[in-house]
């Protein structure tokens, strides 16, 4: 008996290589796992317990099996090595693999008795799995890596997403720029048919520029992974998802910076006001907000069917695994009760050990050829009936593009106008929603009828290995046996009654140690679930949270420009919504990829750690009434588990953390592209602005009335020399007058202005000190008793934290109410000038009795400053007004208009006596000063 189970073990070994189509990581096991490969046969319980207590460690598909006495059985079949793919570690399960390890591989690898080991991490990286581009291919795939080839799948159909997105945000831009180009044609004759054309042309080669650059990165990183195409590695995965969302990132901004680029040279070739400019502006980005808008809503419906995709592929594997499973686990049961029959034949002295053990060899070695010849031709037809499949799929998906591409054209062909843009933009991705959906549908329908037409071929393969089995049983009791020994006929038919009586309860047991498998696989994949739940609702809430964040900063940075109009803070406010819209989209994709990368990561870790616990179920139902040993082997199985579940959650959290810290690497790195660009956005609109206040002023009609004056006074000759300079020194007299009164007013109002500013700064941040530390007594009894450290640390950081803020908003004030301060006292300033030019210029006309009046406004001096400066503005023109702080460096040369005015008389006085010659150069003397 003793020997007929040794070979047994060393043919359950060999069936296992030529049958199952996997291979999982783990070149040793431990000694808990040696024991619940075979749990239903005692004489390996004992083996394993002893095992156990000595605290010894065998490789699962070592060739020769210590035993417990000692000894060794070598086997009786020698199993080629199998191929390794390039740079794959060689490693088994807990449930068998399709090799066995060499002498040298066994060295390369550690005995540890737990399920990993930085070692096997690192060299689990760096091993190929194969690259499918499809899922019906995983249901052909040979390897073990089927969790890394469905993974690698999601981030496919996320590239795909990301490349659908930017395309379809930039066909809507050029089209909704059109719209805004096609009216501003309407409206104004600066801009022709062929400007117009040449404007939209130049749009779309420039995006299509960018694209074809995108591309070419992209594919130099993808040629950059290695010279394999048929494989690839899990750290060449994570490399091109790193250098893929740089490059991403970078066409990100050339976008902007394009678009920013073609709105920008339209208006300076139509040459339309800063009004209008501004205008057409804010409509595009307002619009561009709403593409954002509808892009990030899709993006999060699509993400969500891509992960329940994901959910829905690994049932189906699990199915097809299931049966690939069970037809030598069956047949291995099947095999065995042929051999307790044989042996209880031994017993009865009816057969020898030899003749019995040839018996099973012959058993064995006929099934398992044959076995292996079905499942080689299960193994072609899938491929051959996916490669079709694969085929027809591609032919429907052409015929889906065409059609498609035919869709958008038409409604791309459409005219709309300014008032129907909104319309166009939900027509438009409606209709590529369409299209998504349409395609979506096909490729799941087409991968649930591959997936049950490979399961019908395996319930083919399963039904032809139990009769190929039952062949072979009946010819060995039919036949083999009444020749072999002196049993008759009627006897051998009885042992095969016996037979498949002891069948049906083995049966019933694999039935319920498939169902087992299946909820416990249900209630793991339900975890997963609820944990990418999670996982994306925390994602939510830092999105929101950085969008706050990045509100403020630019709230803050608006609230200390001055000048600037509404609308031209409405747009920089927008632009900044447009820009960030794009970071957090891209950050969203990101994320969602790195989670498939820390799922490839801990694959391996959590596929062994599933099947140890579904051994440790499987064995607790078999075994009712245990032992003293093994009750001790089961209690040290279920540690053995909770130590492996603490280093799965700790690698875990590690590598959550390590995918955390790049992603806010790369989201830094984007925020510092959209500070770049809103810099060039606000400093844009500073000159806008800057040029629509020239605009204003050169329209003022005080030039003319100067003018007038000018040529009337050239021609009078009552002008001379004292009276005159008499009037020039008394003009020069009051404007130093005036800078003196304007200086001590500033100083004044400097000084009290400190002086409030002190008080309001030591009254607020007394109270908010008093306020914070009312919040620290209330709080001190809590840290005293369950606190850390680390809280402690937060709660000052926020302290400083707030005082910084209170410290800086008070600035913030004080230099507000000083800028407010300044402005009013440069435009009183601005206005004692005018109204002395004013002066000036009426002494000046009556002196050189010029008939001409200067139209003053009514109670000038009695209007606000503001009001009374526009007053002014139209009367007289100045070239530029005075500054606030910088007013008197403008009084050195007060009015440029006036200084003229003095130098034109003074020239037209050669015609006269010699005084107004005299006049003349003095006045121009003074005029130039």
């Amino acid at each position: 008996k003793d020997d007929s189970q040794r070979l047994l073990e060393s043919f359950n070994s060999d069936e296992k290589e030529h049958t199952l189509m996997k291979s999982k990581a783990e070149p040793y096991t431990s000694e808990e796992e040696m024991v619940l490969e075979e749990s239903e046969s005692p004489l390996n319980s004992n083996i394993a317990a002893f095992a156990l207590k000595a605290k010894v460690i065998y490789p699962i598909n070592q060739k020769f099996r210590p035993l417990a006495d000692g000894s060794s059985n070598p086997s009786l079949h020698e199993n080629p090595k199998q191929a390794v793919l390039p740079n794959q570690v060689v490693e088994t399960s807990m449930s068998g693999s399709l090799g066995s390890l060499s002498q040298g591989d066994k060295e390369d690898c550690s005995s540890s008795t737990t399920i990993h080991s930085t070692t096997s991490d690192d060299r689990f990286q760096a091993r190929a799995f194969l690259k499918v581009a499809s899922f019906p291919e995983v249901l052909t795939c040979e390897s073990f890596d089927v969790k890394l080839c469905l993974c690698s799948l999601t981030l496919k159909d996320l590239m795909l997403l990301d490349t659908e997105f930017r395309k379809e945000k930039r066909v809507m831009f050029i089209q909704v720029f059109k719209i805004y180009l096609t009216d501003f044609r309407s409206k104004s004759k600066r801009i022709t048919d062929g400007l117009l054309k040449k404007i939209l042309l130049n749009q779309k080669n420039d995006f299509e520029e960018l694209q074809k650059q995108l591309d070419s990165r992209l594919q130099n990183t993808e040629m950059s992974g290695g010279q394999n195409s048929e494989f690839q590695t899990l750290e060449d995965l994570e490399r091109r998802e790193r250098e893929y969302s740089e490059h991403v990132i970078d066409n990100m901004e050339a976008f902007w910076k394009q678009t920013d680029k073609a709105q920008q040279d339209f208006l300076d070739q139509s040459k339309c006001s800063s009004a209008k400019a501004t205008k057409l502006m804010m409509d595009l980005t307002e619009n561009m907000i709403a593409v954002e808008s509808l892009l990030s809503e899709s993006q999060d419906l699509r993400m969500m069917d891509i992960q329940e995709r994901l959910f829905n592929w690994e049932l189906m594997v699990k199915m097809i695994d299931s049966l690939k499973s069970s037809i030598p686990e069956e047949c291995k049961g099947r095999l065995n009760t042929v051999s307790n029959i044989l042996d209880h034949l031994t017993v009865k002295n009816n057969l020898s050990v030899r003749q019995k053990e040839e018996l099973l060899t012959d058993l064995h070695k006929a099934f398992w050829e044959q076995l292996a010849h079905y499942s080689n031709e299960c193994m072609q037809q899938s491929k051959d009936l996916i490669l079709k499949r694969l085929e027809c799929r591609a032919k429907k998906k052409e015929e889906f593009k065409r059609r498609q591409e035919a869709e958008q054209e038409s409604l791309l062909s459409k005219t709309f106008l300014t008032e129907d843009v909104h319309n166009f933009l939900k027509a438009y991705h409606e209709l590529i929603e369409k299209h998504w959906q349409a395609q979506w549908d096909l490729e799941e329908e087409d991968d649930c009828e591959s997936t049950e037409a490979v399961a019908d071929l395996y319930k083919e393969l399963y039904s032809k290995a139990s009769h190929a089995l039952g062949e072979l049983v009946t010819k060995l009791f039919l036949q083999t046996l009444p020749v072999m020994t002196s049993l008759s006929v009627r006897e051998c038919e009885l042992l095969k009654e016996e037979w498949q009586e002891n069948l049906v309860p083995q049966l019933e047991k694999w039935e319920n140690h498939r169902q087992k498998r299946w909820r416990l696989f249900q209630e793991q994949l339900l975890q997963e679930k609820e944990l990418w739940i999670t996982e994306y609702a925390l994602s939510a809430v830092m999105q929101k949270h950085l969008s706050e964040k990045q509100e403020r900063i630019i709230q803050g940075v608006v609230s200390r420009l001055g000048y600037l109009s509404d609308e031209s803070v409405s747009y920089i406010l927008q632009k900044h919504q447009l820009l960030l819209c794009s970071v957090l989209r891209r950050s969203m994709f990101r994320r969602a990829g790195m989670a498939a990368l820390a799922r490839m990561r801990l694959s391996r870790k959590k596929s062994s750690l599933q099947e140890l616990r579904e051994q440790h179920t499987l064995q607790e139902g078999s075994s009712l009434c245990q032992d003293e040993d093994q009750w001790q082997l089961q209690k040290a199985v279920e540690s053995h588990i909770r130590e492996e579940e603490e280093k799965l959650e700790e690698e875990t959290q590690e590598t959550n953390l390590e995918f955390h810290q790049q992603l806010v690497t790369e989201i830094q790195e984007a925020l510092q592209f959209l500070q770049q660009h809103m810099e060039q956005v606000i400093a844009q609109t500073l000159l806008q602005y800057a040029r629509g206040e020239t605009e204003k002023k050169s329209s003022d009609d005080g030039q003319d009335f100067k003018e007038r004056l000018v040529e009337s006074a050239v021609e009078s000759v009552y002008g001379t020399s004292n009276n005159i300079s008499r009037l020039v020194q008394n003009y020069y007299q009051q404007l130093g007058k005036i800078t003196e009164g304007y200086e001590g007013k500033k100083l004044q109002y400097l000084k009290s202005l400190q002086g409030s500013y002190e008080r309001n700064e030591r009254i607020r941040l007394k109270s908010k000190e008093n306020e914070l530390a009312l919040k620290e007594k209330h709080t001190k009894g809590l840290l005293n008793v369950s606190s850390t450290v680390h809280q402690r640390i937060m709660l000052q950081q926020n302290k400083i934290l707030a005082q910084f803020e209170l410290q800086q908003q008070i600035r913030l004030e004080s230099l507000k109410q000083k800028l407010l301060g300044l402005h009013h006292l440069g435009t009183e300033l601005e206005n004692q000038l005018r109204e002395a030019e004013q002066d000036f210029v009426s002494e000046l006309a009556v002196l050189t009795r010029v008939p001409l009046t200067v139209k003053k406004k009514p109670s000038r001096r009695s209007k606000p400053a503001g009001e009374k400066l526009n007053s002014e503005r139209q009367t007289f023109q100045s070239p530029e007004p005075a500054g606030k702080d910088d007013s008197h460096e403008s009084i050195q040369e007060p009015h440029g208009i006036t200084s003229g005015l003095c130098r034109e008389v003074s020239q037209s006085s050669h015609e006269g006596e010699t005084e107004p010659r005299k006049n003349s150069k003095m006045l121009k003397k003074k005029g130039s000063r």
